[in-house]
């Protein structure tokens, strides 16, 4: 267990986490307005989005089945009734005066997320629910000096609002929850996760407690949009609330804010209560009822998702844990892996795909969608290692042009002369020459010196230019030396 250490001794951190993931789909969740990013302001609003008198929501199907597809995904209980209540609260950006959501009777009740974590060990996190809601426009602050806009194209949107147990203890295992969530929805092609574009939110849930203590008073961070500012204001969060008990003061149940500027929750407004937004079931909708079979029917079409794909690499490829997890992680990842590793050596196969291509990925700041070197171009430099035309060494060199120029290792190879030296006659006189001109090594080794070996097959190859076959060098050399 994980714990801060604070004047009084140890103290633990309970974490909860609310994340709002936008639905893909083409129309919003009750009307028929698109929904994609970036459109014109106020360019995709529909009467009902705006909130004209007399204009009734109809529910848009493809958006239930996405929360159900979504809760299935999660190991959670589908609640074949549902009820839409509306939430009533004043936004400038909100026209009706209330949110359209559920409370009490959500679409998904309980389930879990399994989180794999850096040390190589994991933990079950539970889901308390998933509940759909549409989402509020967007108010303008800084396009006048005197006025705000608003914008309602996002007004209606459809929204998963998945919330956690407070089972998190870390700001790392926050972090790999998030990652965790935002993987199984991409997977399962409900939500893009895109937390640039605010397709994915945030809302944290810190309280801090002696070890085995009741909970303490929570403050909720809002809107937090990326996975590092989660855990920097976990952190930041919990140490300002030891503070505060430890100076003989009590937190007060709040909703904050996380300054991405000074790196300090400030507070925004005092927490309401469930009461204060006088929930009631909208009249305008009929309680959901979802049919059993239909339910069944989208269970049938799930994909491989990321837990079940990491045990099929593992049993099925060999690949340790800490391997599989990171090719997982990624549906594209994952993919990218098993299209280079059909046919050839899995280990070898992952070894370059997590090692050589996801470092230079990183490095020049792509995705796998981006990378120049395909799958089929990786797959034949394995092939070229495997059939000695090149060396593990020479690969390296080979898989940097691939990068930069997206050509093919074959054609590298060939325009560069680097097909392996296998000649017995060429790298025995490469060998001679190297001995000739280090006597007096020679002489210690054969006097004993062992280690010196490493050194002649570093002049050999130096010699051939990393062209000569390793294996050959060695077993040449030393017979030579020995003889």
């Amino acid at each position: 267990m994980s714990y801060i250490q604070g004047e009084t001794g140890d103290w633990e951190i309970v974490i909860g986490l609310e994340v709002h993931a936008q639905v893909i789909s083409n129309a919003k969740l009750f009307s028929g307005a698109a929904t994609a990013f970036g459109a014109e302001p106020n360019s995709q609003v529909s009467f009902v989005d705006a909130a004209f008198p007399g204009m009734l929501p109809v529910i848009n199907e493809h958006c239930i089945e996405q929360a159900v597809r979504t809760g299935l995904g999660l190991k959670a209980q589908i609640n074949l009734h549902s009820v839409f209540d509306r939430k009533n609260y004043f936004y400038a950006d909100l026209p009706q005066g209330y949110q359209i959501s559920q409370y009490l009777q959500p679409i998904v009740g309980k389930g879990e997320i399994v989180l794999d974590l850096p040390d190589g060990s994991s933990r079950t996190v539970g889901v308390t629910r998933l509940h759909l809601e549409q989402d509020a426009g967007k108010s303008l602050h800084d396009q006048h000096p005197a006025k705000t806009y608003i914008d309602l194209n996002r007004s209606g949107v459809a929204l998963m609002e998945i919330v956690s147990e407070p089972d998190m203890r870390t700001a790392e295992e926050a972090g790999a929850y998030v990652r965790k969530l935002r993987s199984i929805l991409r997977y399962l092609g409900t939500c893009d996760g895109n937390m640039e574009e605010g397709s994915m939110r945030c809302d944290v849930n810190v309280s801090v407690r002696k070890p085995g203590a009741p909970f303490g008073t929570r403050c909720e961070i809002k809107n937090v949009n990326s996975i590092r500012f989660v855990m920097q204001a976990i952190e930041y969060e919990a140490r300002r609330q030891i503070e505060i008990i430890e100076d003989g003061g009590k937190i007060d149940q709040e909703t904050r804010l996380w300054d991405t500027t000074k790196f300090v929750t400030r507070s925004m407004r005092s927490k309401e209560e469930a009461h204060d937004y006088r929930y009631f079931p909208d009249p305008d909708l009929l309680p959901l009822e979802l049919d059993a079979d239909w339910v069944e029917g989208i269970k049938r079409t799930l994909p491989e998702l990321p837990d079940d794909k990491k045990a099929r690499f593992i049993s099925e490829y060999k690949l340790s844990p800490y391997d599989a997890n990171v090719l997982v992680s990624e549906k594209a990842r994952a993919d990218f892996y098993e299209a280079v590793a059909k046919g050839r050596d899995p280990k070898l196969a992952a070894n370059w795909v997590t090692g050589e291509l996801f470092g230079y990925l990183n490095k020049a700041g792509k995705e796998i969608e981006e990378s120049p070197v395909s799958a089929e171009n990786l797959g034949g430099l394995i092939d070229l290692i495997a059939d000695n035309t090149i060396s593990g060494r020479i690969a390296k060199e080979v898989f940097e042009a691939m990068f930069e120029t997206g050509e093919k290792p074959a054609d590298i190879v060939e325009k560069k002369g680097l097909r392996q030296v296998t000649d017995t006659g060429a790298i025995e006189s490469s060998i001679d020459a190297v001995l000739a001109a280090n006597a007096d090594k020679v002489a210690e080794f054969r006097s004993g010196k062992d280690k010196l070996f490493g050194f002649f097959v570093g002049q050999v190859m130096k010699a051939t230019q990393g062209k000569a076959n390793p294996a050959l060098v060695n077993e040449i050399l030393m017979a030579k030396l020995k003889g």
